[in-house]
């Protein structure tokens, strides 16, 4: 019998479209002789089904089922393809953990440590794991800019501490451009990180659960025709994605055996895509997306395909571990 899939999409933040994006992508390129797929739009205001015909039908929040023409619909599995909250922040995956849904993505906890800069840094750091020189400011805090700038010197980097898709990021060159970055971030979130700037090749590298092992795949090299790999750069064609990356094999697998070490000490499972800055010739981090974008023009789905897994086995896969999980 076909297992009945819930492609989660959408969420409450700013990322809501790309997210609705790489579900569809999802729900195209599932084995449709192994699975039954539903698109799952999960939005501020509601929950609901969105049949092939485009009428939206309840999901019921008890019990994560609903009712399609008289027809109860029970979920096998959830594959999570939200951006952002709640379902990059660790909430989605708590209440289908409740309910005993498995869910393709990574647990509640390392979710929600992940979808937060700081902590996520705060954790890393005692294994070795280098990174950027960081301050950190909440809303209604006073905003010093001498002790900013004496942490982290300029250019520093100006970001919300959760949020993804580099929204609420900003460059900042001057002491006069941080109190407005600062804004922009607050638009995000309460909580802000800013960050030394890194001089390097940017990298991401991609590490995923596949065939009960965890594999990390061709590293791929973030040239941006803007200032950094922002919103236009990941989502308008601004930047060139070189896959493989231009660097020696060493610090190829360098980056990868740091990426794949995180993954194991975080207890990950599911995709994810973790950054870095060779800074000095090191893999500097700089963040972990847990549930990285899915669409045509996002870096994990390149990735796979340099290393030979379609779309449909690599979605395949994820629901696979999730059901065994169970």
């Amino acid at each position: 019998m076909k297992k009945k899939i819930a492609i989660a999409m959408g969420g409450y933040s700013s990322e809501y479209r790309i997210s609705i994006n790489s579900g569809n992508i999802v729900y195209k390129n599932l084995d449709r002789e192994l699975y039954e797929p539903y698109r799952v739009h999960i939005l501020q205001k509601e929950w609901f089904v969105v049949a092939e015909d485009d009428t939206p039908y309840p999901i019921n929040k008890s019990d994560f089922t609903v009712t399609i023409d008289d027809r109860l619909v029970r979920f096998d599995c959830v594959f999570n393809t939200i951006h952002g909250t709640p379902g990059e922040n660790g909430l989605l995956q708590a209440y289908l953990e409740l309910l005993n849904i498995p869910q393709t993505s990574c647990g509640y906890y390392q979710a929600a440590l992940t979808f937060n800069k700081r902590d996520l840094i705060s954790v890393l750091q005692p294994y070795g794991i280098k990174t950027a020189k960081n301050y950190f400011l909440n809303k209604g805090e006073e905003i010093d800019l001498k002790a900013i700038t004496d942490k982290v010197g300029l250019p520093c980097f100006v970001k919300a501490n959760r949020a993804g898709s580099s929204f609420g990021v900003t460059k900042a060159k001057t002491e006069d451009d941080i109190v407005p970055a600062i804004k922009n971030a607050l638009g995000e979130d309460s909580e802000i990180i800013i960050e030394s700037f890194l001089d390097g090749t940017e990298v991401s590298v991609g590490v995923i659960g596949y065939q009960d092992d965890i594999l990390a795949l061709p590293v791929t090299e973030i040239v941006s025709e803007n200032e950094f790999f922002d919103y236009e750069a990941k989502y308008l064609g601004k930047s060139q994605e070189i896959t493989p990356a231009r660097i020696s094999e060493e610090d190829t697998k360098k980056v990868q055996d740091i990426a794949k070490m995180i993954y194991r000490k975080l207890k990950m499972k599911g995709y994810t895509r973790s950054e870095f800055i060779f800074h000095n010739g090191e893999p500097h981090f700089i963040e972990m997306n847990t549930t990285p974008g899915l669409s045509q023009a996002s870096i994990l789905p390149q990735q796979a395909e340099k290393a030979g897994i379609s779309l449909q086995e690599l979605f395949g896969s994820a629901i696979e571990a999730a059901l065994k999980s169970k």
